[in-house]
């Protein structure tokens, strides 16, 4: 095998494969990144922890085809630090050269021949805006489980009925839902799948600013429990999660008591500077009264604070407790200049959403779902 490529080239290439690399692989050869060198002038780099694969192909000038495997993370540093000249990559004995300029490296290969084949992504269901999905994605992973103790629960469920797709995540403690379109192959799609969350917002992340998101959706395609995206040259995988979603749809309260209207940067920075003196897992109490929202933590002997922002509050007031870091997670996700917050009673959940201007309208397809804390009066 020898071939060149840019150095911008392979160090974008091989930097995004190297990110699916498991810290601490199961077997030794699943560390390294699989290169595979086209004549027809291509190089193709994959990587893969029998959970998750990603796979990229770039250009090249190919002199002499061949398969290598070597260290990913190794030769994800070295080609992010060589200089701005092109790269030769060539076999050389048990090793593989990698020449830039004067820098030269030599890499011990690994044994490809036992590097797992990679699995065969699922049939195409159809197109998504990029950035449409990028931005729905994160503003639901924030409320997906981080812990272990429900493995289910960690997972973002992706439900799609036609052109309609709604992405739903909770932790027990919030709840996240955005509802978006997208381009289906078939106009009676029809999927429910559950997708780990950490890997969808990743793999969003870096396919994002690709304009056009090609995704496959599952065994619903014929994936064999498997959702693949791809766009442009990069085109990866993961395995979805097995079993049965809690049925979370009867959180969302059917009535409105109390609606506020706030300016999101305002209330973000003020929640913050008083949660400065809230103890771990302490509430920040919020009241809301007339045309302001006050905001306080700290109680008796403690470190206390309070601020007071403007807000437009239309039905009886009301004083409710939230987790800050919780609370700071939906308005960072809402996206909008205003926040609007509306509640049933200070035992019940709130919902968070989103408008444009102060007197407009909530944008309702994104909805954010906060479990109340008690609190001593």
């Amino acid at each position: 095998m020898k071939f060149r490529v840019e150095r911008d080239v392979l160090a974008e290439a091989v930097s995004w494969v190297a990110r699916g690399l498991p810290a601490r692989p199961p077997v030794p050869v699943l560390a390294g990144i699989l290169i595979e060198a086209d004549p027809q002038g291509t190089v193709t780099l994959s990587a893969f922890d029998y959970e998750v694969s990603a796979k990229i192909t770039v250009a090249a000038d190919v002199a002499e085809g061949g398969t290598v495997l070597v260290l990913g993370r190794l030769l994800a540093d070295i080609s992010r630090n060589l200089p701005a000249k092109p790269v030769d990559v060539a076999i050389d004995g048990s090793k593989v050269q990698v020449t830039c300029g004067s820098s030269r490296f030599a890499l011990l290969l690994m044994p490809a021949d036992d590097y797992p084949s990679l699995p065969t992504s699922p049939a195409a269901s159809g197109t998504i805006d990029g950035h449409a999905f990028t931005q729905a994605v994160s503003q639901v992973s924030v409320a997906a489980d981080r812990g272990d103790t429900l493995p289910i629960l960690t997972g973002v469920r992706v439900e799609i009925d036609g052109d309609r797709m709604t992405l739903l995540a909770t932790d027990r403690y919030r709840l996240a839902m955005r509802e978006l379109t997208w381009n289906p192959a078939a106009t009676d799609a029809a999927h429910v799948l559950l997708i780990p969350a950490k890997t969808l917002s990743e793999t969003a992340r870096s396919l994002g600013a690709a304009g056009s998101i090609e995704l496959a959706l599952g065994s619903a395609a014929g994936g064999d429990g498997l959702a693949g995206f791809e766009a442009g040259s990069r085109r990866t995988t993961t395995r979805l999660l097995d079993g049965e979603y809690p049925k979370v749809s009867s959180i969302f309260p059917t009535s409105v008591e109390t609606e506020a209207v706030i300016k999101t940067t305002d209330l973000v920075e003020a929640v913050k500077r008083v949660a400065l003196v809230a103890e771990r897992n302490t509430p920040v109490r919020l009241r809301f009264s007339e045309g302001q929202v006050a905001i306080e933590a700290g109680a008796g002997d403690d470190a206390q604070a309070s601020e007071a922002v403007e807000s437009t509050v239309t039905g009886p007031e009301i004083e409710i407790a939230f987790n800050p870091h919780y609370l700071l997670d939906g308005l960072g996700a809402v996206g909008t200049a205003y926040s609007r917050i509306s509640f049933t009673q200070p035992s019940r959940p709130a919902v968070l959403s989103g408008q444009d201007e102060a007197d407009g309208d909530a944008d309702t397809s994104y909805r954010y779902v906060l479990m109340p804390v008690r609190f001593a009066s």
